[in-house]
């Protein structure tokens, strides 16, 4: 596995492009949910991307505060279904926090995450902050790792 993190401007078209793929295969096709995915807050971003044999497989977005929220947060989190089950997700989400914590000090880092993942979430230190919501059909909550 070979970890990349790259502000929005520095990423190259093959890189933004597997990463709107890899967004797309997951968030649009597989969980069959029609959404804007391009929503103007990427080149804001750091973008986390985890490429295995020349494929991105994993990516998540790190967002400065007053973008999404007050406070910092991590958004987009994906992971392919060929790295599924085998830590990647988990390794994604501990660079994301790390790196966070480069970019913006001490601070809360909250996410907006789908409501199913709250165990996953909560195993990282995540706490819930609000009662479910419908985001484009999916039940979501806020959570914030103080």
């Amino acid at each position: 596995m070979n970890w990349v993190i790259k502000k929005f401007d520095a990423l190259t078209a093959k890189e933004l492009y597997a990463i709107l793929q890899l967004r797309s295969e997951v968030f649009v096709v597989e969980q069959n949910c029609i959404f804007q995915d391009m929503d103007n807050k990427d080149q804001y971003s750091h973008h986390i991307m985890c490429w295995h044999e020349g494929q991105l497989v994993a990516t998540a977005r790190l967002v400065p505060a007053g973008i999404s929220y007050k406070a910092p947060s991590i958004g987009r989190v994906v992971s392919s279904k060929a790295v599924r089950g085998n830590g990647t997700g988990q390794e994604l989400m501990k660079i994301a926090i790390d790196e966070m914590r480069k970019l913006y000090g001490n601070t809360a880092i909250k996410i907006g995450a789908q409501f199913y993942l709250k165990k996953f979430y909560s195993s990282l230190g995540f706490e819930q902050t609000s009662e479910i919501y419908l985001e484009d059909g999916i039940e979501h909550i806020e959570m914030v790792m103080r």
